[in-house]
């Protein structure tokens, strides 16, 4: 997505340099292109191998509805972790079986908002079935299966599965939620698994999807009934690094389609359609982060000080992830090496410690951070009086502004302001 051409740094047919000065910095850039044709290879090779296959977008990765509609026209239903993000769905007139509701640990409001929104509703325990009962008896459910094992190329703050994360049910408790929920009168099912994170080895997949199908065929062939669904997560990496091996899409695809294909033939069961719920693969190579530098301080170590901050980019800070850099106009120059800090007054915001960068580095320049297409701007958040950056899509012909820059009256939007501070605000 990222062009370098003498050294200049553009994104589709947009100069970096023409954006910032248009925009602003920071600022969050999109490839319609690239997001498109993410989707469209995705759902090919997945359909190449199982006919009955279909993508859902997890939304939490960014949730400007711009994003979403590209993914939705390409036939993409929403993944939403809550309320706001089926209310988000709906916006984009999508309503019952093309939504899911994955979240977790619910209040009773959630639960009846989500019964009454007529999404899947994916159950992350056992506990929350009688609770949801109280509102009325779903047409479908599923519940989310952590099948005890569980891998992520980000660490493990975000392992989905296994003993420590704190997502869904142990295989000892599958047989009495779906026993409880036929009980009940529910007479469709589908299942849901996390298999982890941002994962680039087609075998873990196959490792993963073999573990969840000896979980669930013995508990579905007890209870005499048909999987309807299997909804096998998001989990699809990108590589961030450059040494890092792409995920090889095919391998993938086939081996989860003839691990499903053969299990069920050979246990006498329908064959369910199989689902996933990505996001980061659609999004996350689609989007980079425009920044400027401000200034360059040579203390300790020498340190890139740039209007990035932790607040607008919360991934390094909080995972120590990696996302490669570019400095605009630059990029063939001499090398060494540097630390990049925000503006945010927490020592966590010198969020990138020893980085090769070009030594000519100065004051005015921008700084391109890439990937930043998933989980940027959907973790970004108002601190120091440092505000949410703007995000601009790219099209062939266009840079259009989908979200604006918030400005100082979105700090106090919600605030109950007295006369005498209105009177001070007109000053």
């Amino acid at each position: 997505m990222i062009t370098i051409k003498n050294d200049e740094i553009s994104i589709g047919n947009f100069r970096v340099r023409e954006l910032s000065e248009k925009f602003g910095t920071p600022l969050y850039v999109y490839s319609e292109e690239k997001i498109k044709n993410n989707f469209i290879k995705t759902l090919k090779t997945a359909r190449k191998y199982y006919k009955n296959f279909n993508l859902f977008y997890a939304i939490k990765a960014c949730n400007n509805p711009h994003i979403a509609r590209i993914l939705i026209n390409e036939g993409a239903g929403i993944d939403a972790a809550s309320i706001n993000e089926i209310k988000l769905a709906k916006l984009l007139e999508l309503k019952g079986n093309k939504i899911m509701f994955s979240g977790n640990f619910l209040s009773d409001e959630d639960l009846k908002e989500g019964y009454e929104s007529g999404a899947i509703i994916n159950l992350d325990d056992i506990s929350l079935l009688p609770r949801l009962l109280k509102y009325g008896t779903p047409n479908i459910i599923s519940f989310r299966v952590n099948p005890g094992y569980g891998e992520s190329n980000v660490g493990e703050w975000v392992t989905n599965a296994g003993p420590k994360a704190k997502f869904g049910l142990k295989p000892n408790h599958v047989l009495d939620a779906y026993r409880n929920a036929q009980n009940a009168g529910i007479k469709r099912f589908g299942v849901h698994m996390m298999p982890g994170s941002c994962l680039l080895d087609p075998d873990y997949f196959h490792k993963i999807t073999n573990m969840l199908i000896k979980i669930i065929i013995p508990i579905f062939k007890e209870l005499n009934i048909d999987i309807e669904f299997i909804n096998l997560g998001g989990g699809l990496g990108i590589p961030y690094e450059k040494k890092d091996t792409p995920l090889d899409l095919d391998k993938t695809m086939k081996g989860i389609s003839e691990i499903i294909i053969s299990k069920c033939t050979q246990n006498k069961l329908k064959l369910p359609a199989l689902y996933m719920e990505p996001a980061r693969y659609f999004v996350g190579d689609a989007g980079i982060l425009l920044g400027k530098v401000h200034t360059i301080k040579r203390s300790y170590s020498t340190i890139i000080g740039t209007d990035i901050s932790m607040n607008t980019f919360a991934r390094p800070a909080m995972y120590d992830a990696y996302h490669h850099i570019y400095i605009d106009g630059k990029e063939s120059h001499p090398r060494q090496k540097f630390g990049i800090c925000g503006q945010v007054c927490e020592n966590t915001d010198y969020w990138c410690r020893n980085r090769k960068l070009p030594k000519t580095v100065g004051e005015g320049d921008l700084i391109v951070v890439s990937d930043t297409g998933a989980y940027g701007y959907g973790m970004s958040y108002e601190y120091n009086g440092r505000l949410k950056a703007a995000e601009v899509l790219i099209t062939k012909d266009e840079a259009k502004l989908i979200r604006r820059r918030e400005t100082f009256n979105d700090m106090l939007k919600n605030v109950e302001l007295s006369n005498e501070m209105i009177k001070n605000l007109t000053k």
